[in-house]
């Protein structure tokens, strides 16, 4: 039960936004710009770093709506998202998306734990500097929506099928369509 009165019976951030709309704007053009703006990363990868970073805040209803969003945006859907979140350096997906999802962890810990050395790695394997400033972005903000919707008990639907609906929205019209 959230620990507010939200008047409405939305699920996560989406009770949320439907309470104070005039913060969800700003924050559904910053999810936009970074997750479907343009990129030389993919939306399926972008999507990919926020499942990953709110799967390691614990923060079910976002890793369960952006593995949902990143499946539905990458060819091998779910069946990676999940072995991504489970096991990092054993999952398939090229070295420089699992260097930025290092840096994305850091930043996850604290932007301190961001290392030269992280950085060194993912420029070895092919990150440009844009990409590590989303990747870095990425990761600050989902911590910051992690905790926005963890710090008012929102509510988390069980059902899988409810998050692949949003994803459908989400992948079509993107989050100013939320």
């Amino acid at each position: 039960m959230p620990h507010i009165a939200l008047g409405n019976d939305a699920p996560g951030i989406l009770s949320l936004f439907a309470y104070r709309p005039e913060t969800a704007r700003p924050m559904n053009e910053l999810a936009e710009i970074l997750l479907r703006g343009p990129s030389t990363l993919t939306r399926g990868a972008r999507e990919l770093i926020a499942a990953y970073v709110s799967s390691l805040n614990d923060c079910d209803f976002c890793a369960s709506s952006h593995s949902a969003f990143a499946a539905a945006q990458l060819p091998e859907g779910m069946e990676l998202v999940a072995r991504v979140r489970a096991d990092l350096d054993g999952a398939p997906i090229p070295e420089k998306l699992k260097a930025l999802l290092r840096v994305a962890a850091a930043v996850q810990r604290s932007g301190q734990d961001v290392r030269p050395e992280d950085i060194a790695a993912a420029r070895a394997a092919g990150a440009t500097d844009l990409e590590l400033h989303d990747t870095v972005l990425i990761a600050a903000a989902f911590c910051m929506f992690n905790r926005y919707v963890d710090g008012l008990a929102t509510t988390v639907p069980d059902n899988p099928d409810d998050y692949a609906a949003v994803a459908k929205v989400i992948v079509e019209g993107g989050y100013q369509a939320l």
